[in-house]
Formats: C-alpha cells, sequence, structure tokens
C-alpha cells in the first residue's frame, strides 16, 4: 500500500488509487466536473489539476495514480491558478442562466466559482448560442448551452446502462451533447443522467420548475418498488413551503451503497414517489364504501369478525397480506393473527406478471419489496398459502371470509375476478393505503400509512435487512399498521400489540436468527429515528 503526502497530510491507501480518491478520504474535495467513481476516466474538464512534486508540470487528479512517496499540493498558486482559468473557460459560452435554472443550488459550476473561480472575465467575445430544452427521452430534458461536454452521461448510457443513446457532435465550441440520431433516452435507467450532470444541462422533466432544492429537507429511505431494496433520498418540501395541493414529497434520488444499488436507481422507482399522495390513498375509515370514524369502524369490524367466527369458525378466514409490509407489520401481524386468533388460512405469493423480469442492473421480477421476510415469518409455521388457492377456495365457497393487509389483487388476477369472489363473503376488512379493485370489494377499510409516513425495516431479495424512518407526518386519518393492528386487538379482547417498530424488531431477532442483527438504536420510550441505514 503506497504511503503519499497531500496538502501535508501523510496517508496510505490500496495500489491503484487515485489521487483525486486519496484526497477525498482526508477530508479534501479536488474540484472536477468528469470525474465519477462509477465510470471510465475520460479526463476532460481539467479541473482537477493538482501539483505533484517532481512532475514536469500540472497533473488531472483523476487519473493520476498514487504512488509510495508522492507529495501532492491540491492548492498551490499554479493549481488554483489552472482552476481559475479553467472555469473560466468553462463559462465562457455559459449562460447566465441561474436565475431560472431548476441545478441553481445544486450546481457545481455555482459552488467551484465561489471558491476558485472569483474573477473578471477577460472574454470579449458573444456567447456561442446552442439548442435551449430539447427534449431528449420522457423523463430528461436538454439545455445544451449549459452543457460542459463532461461525457458523464455519455459514458453512462455507454457503460451503465448500455443503451447508447448520447454522443457528443461537432468540433470546437460548437461541440453539442445530442441524441443519436433515432434513439431517445428511454432506457430504464435514463433519470441518473439528470443525477450525475454536474451542472444544469439535463434536467428532469418531472422536477423542472416545481420547486426551488433550498427549500427541501431530506432523509434517506428504502425504495418499495422491487426485492431489490434501491437505497434512496427521500427530498420534501418544508411545511411552510407546502404547495397549495397539498403535496409534500418533490422526488427520490439514488443513495450509494456498494452492496445494494450502487450509485444508481431505476426509473419505475424513482418516480414511484407520486402515488404517495395522489388521489388513490385511502384516508378516511369507511364501511360499505361511507366513511366513518375509527371508532365506530372499528366496532363494526370487531362485532362482525365475532358474529363471523361464532357461526363458521375461524379457519373460514383467510388473510391476505402484502409482500411489501415492513419486518415488524409481518411480524405482528402473524403473532396477531395466526397465533392470537388461531387463523390458518395465510396468504401472501401472488405470482408476478409476464412482463416482470430481472435485468442485469437492478430491477427485479418481484414488485414486493419483502418476500424475503415473507417467505420465513409466514411459512415458519406451515400456514402460508399462495393466494391464487384461497380464491379458488373462495369460489368453492369454502372460505367465506377475507383480512387484507394492503395488497392489491386486481393486476395478477384481474379487477373482475376479485370482485366476483368478494361477493359471496360473509365479512371482509382491508387495512391499506389505496383504493383499488380488492379494497372497494372489502366491507370495512381501515386506512394505513405508507412507507414514508412511518418508521420500519424491509429484508431485500439478497437478505440484507435496511431500515427506512418516517419522512413525513401521515396523511389524513390513515394510521401506521401497527397502531390499527393495536386498535383491533383491544377490540378483540386479545393480548396488547406493541407499536414501537424498535421494539417490535427485538421481539423478530428473538424469534428468527436472520434478524437478531441490530438495526435501530437500544429501544427507549419513544420510537426514534436511526441513522443507520444501510
Amino acid at each position: 500500500m503506497p504511503t503519499l503526502t497531500i496538502d501535508n497530510q501523510e496517508i496510505k491507501v490500496p495500489a491503484g488509487t487515485r489521487v483525486i480518491e486519496a484526497a477525498k478520504l482526508l477530508g479534501i474535495e479536488i474540484p472536477h466536473y468528469c470525474y465519477h467513481p462509477a465510470l471510465s476516466i475520460a479526463g476532460s474538464c481539467r479541473m482537477c489539476l493538482v501539483e505533484i512534486e517532481k512532475f514536469p508540470k500540472l497533473a488531472i487528479a483523476c487519473h493520476t495514480v498514487a504512488t509510495d512517496g508522492m507529495i501532492v499540493h491540491t492548492n498551490s498558486d499554479k493549481a488554483e491558478h489552472a482552476r481559475t482559468s479553467m472555469l473560466e473557460f468553462l463559462l465562457a459560452n455559459h449562460p447566465l442562466d441561474c436565475p431560472v435554472c431548476d441545478q441553481a443550488g445544486e450546481c457545481k459550476l455555482q459552488q467551484y466559482y465561489m471558491t476558485v473561480g472569483r474573477h473578471n472575465s477577460a472574454l470579449l467575445d458573444n456567447k456561442i448560442k446552442k439548442t435551449k430544452a430539447r427534449v431528449l427521452g420522457p423523463h430528461v430534458i436538454l439545455d445544451s448551452e449549459r452543457c460542459i461536454l463532461c461525457s458523464r452521461c455519455v459514458r453512462f448510457t455507454a457503460e451503465i446502462s448500455k443503451s447508447h443513446e448520447l454522443g457528443i457532435f461537432n468540433r470546437g465550441d460548437h461541440s453539442e451533447l445530442l441524441n443519436y440520431p433515432g434513439k431517445a433516452l428511454d432506457n430504464p435507467y435514463s433519470g441518473n443522467v439528470v443525477d450525475i450532470c454536474p451542472v444544469g444541462a439535463l434536467t428532469d422533466r418531472d422536477f423542472r420548475f416545481k420547486v426551488r432544492v433550498w427549500y427541501l429537507d431530506s432523509k434517506p429511505s428504502i425504495c418499495h418498488g422491487c426485492a431489490r431494496g434501491c437505497n434512496i433520498r427521500v427530498d420534501y418540501l418544508r411545511r411552510r413551503f407546502h404547495h397549495n395541493d397539498g403535496k409534500r414529497i418533490a422526488r427520490f434520488k439514488p443513495r450509494h451503497n456498494p452492496d445494494v444499488n450502487g450509485h444508481w436507481i431505476c426509473d419505475a422507482g424513482r418516480y414511484s414517489y407520486k402515488q404517495l399522495e395522489n388521489e388513490d390513498r385511502l384516508l378516511t375509515p369507511q364501511v360499505d364504501g361511507t366513511p366513518g370514524g375509527w371508532d365506530s369502524v372499528l366496532a363494526g369490524a370487531a362485532k362482525a369478525f365475532a358474529g363471523h367466527v361464532s357461526e363458521f369458525g375461524v379457519n373460514s378466514i383467510a388473510l391476505i397480506t402484502s409482500a411489501s409490509l415492513s419486518n415488524e407489520e409481518m411480524f405482528t401481524a402473524q403473532e396477531l393473527f395466526g397465533n392470537g386468533l388461531k387463523m390458518e388460512k395465510i396468504a401472501w405469493r401472488i405470482p408476478p406478471g409476464p412482463e416482470n423480469k430481472d435485468d442485469d442492473l437492478l430491477i427485479r421480477a418481484d414488485k414486493n419489496a419483502n418476500s424475503f421476510a415473507a417467505e420465513k415469518i409466514f411459512t415458519s409455521t406451515s400456514r402460508a398459502k399462495d393466494v391464487e388457492e384461497v380464491l379458488a377456495k373462495t369460489e368453492a365457497g369454502k372460505i367465506k371470509a377475507w383480512i387484507v393487509l394492503d395488497a392489491d389483487l386486481g393486476p395478477a388476477f384481474g379487477d373482475e375476478r376479485i370482485a366476483k369472489a368478494a361477493e359471496s363473503l360473509r365479512f371482509s376488512w382491508y387495512l391499506g393505503s389505496y383504493r383499488n379493485a380488492t379494497s372497494q370489494a372489502c366491507r370495512f377499510v381501515l386506512p394505513s400509512t405508507v412507507f414514508t409516513e412511518k418508521e420500519g425495516t424491509v429484508t431485500n431479495f439478497a437478505g440484507r435487512v435496511q431500515h427506512f424512518p418516517a419522512v413525513v407526518s401521515p396523511l389524513g386519518g390513515a394510521l401506521p399498521l401497527l397502531e390499527i393492528f393495536a386498535k383491533l386487538a383491544g377490540r378483540l379482547e386479545l393480548p396488547t400489540v406493541e407499536t414501537n417498530p424498535a421494539r417490535v424488531y427485538q421481539s423478530l431477532g428473538q424469534s428468527f436468527e436472520h434478524f437478531a442483527q441490530p438495526i435501530y438504536a437500544a429501544p427507549t420510550a419513544k420510537a426514534a429515528p436511526t441513522s443507520k441505514v444501510s
């Protein structure tokens, strides 16, 4: 392992480490545009020039490999003068768009200008005019005048998505980023080029002109779009900046985790935030489609349950649960319905659609966030059933009641089949977040929160347990599923149900060795969000 000195600080790094990464380990940021740790080295922006003793000229830190005894100066007069000149060159044809640019507040041109580029320009020529607001694909729009030709997006489509939609055409100051003829930027990961664009050239058509980034706060979370469990950052509006339409979550951004999703996220997961606060959210308890208060609806649900069990027995009831519930919710459901109410028919396996397939990067055919945990928790009692089997037995009259936990059966089995099967049920509960064919087929509807409104953990397809905190408060009258379970347990005169996710996870770990790993901070009187996110 070579030992080198950077700005009078000595550090030992693995062989092959680039100087820019070695400096980062010391907390020294060397300005750069074209470099990205997940892409090949282009060395085109020349912003990362540093002075290295015994080198005849300045060297680019992104390409130069650290060697034993190397002495690097990142902020010498020669290095800073070179950066200032390089930034002046990059800004020569850059438009003065900062007041209207969506990248303002996150733009490295702005940031580096304030640190290394504040100067009076010596350029007197008029700026070269290029295309503005060119649509590259369904999610991305290009302002060519802002582009500094770092080629990050070109390398992404060549090396990561391998879809090759983008290239740099023409020469000199007329060089321009464009689509290859006949190719739209429509691969399943296209939104990532916006994330890696260091300036405001590539912007998200969905986010464009909606909100300034300095009105946003962020929290780490886990995407629930498939079994990969990509690490994401949820950007949401501070309360005083909420829009009149009530939307609080502004966007999802990928969060780096080399063991799960690297630097990336698919477009399906990226834009899944839209459904979290859409018009299909269930926000009020209902009986037969009529809104009611929590107390009255719960009382009616408990009465219907007790009367049904008295007449037909508990074995005539099936629990149908989503495989995207949190680990804590699945464990509590098993304890409440399986062990407490002695229900033997618990189903969660729903076949994926034929269009759902794994790819070579991130996307999983399984669109459930927590199938791994469902397999461990529910099959441990040998009660687990496929949902198809439950439907068949319902249609045959052998199952006479459903309790559905946030599962939408329509996409897999058809809305008409679900509605028809539900017609024969003596009673039905739906505990979930969205209005769909399944919730509309159930008599008692109890609205639950979405994952950004509650705390918990999920387990991805590889068995990795990951924590997500509550980001925003629950909408309307929706409650976390653990609290709904607790209310139901009280109505059914069952033992008290724990509502603190950290304590539930502790009990889960005592029952299943796989979940014995510490994820939460030590449980206290109040469940506190933890920064311990994978």
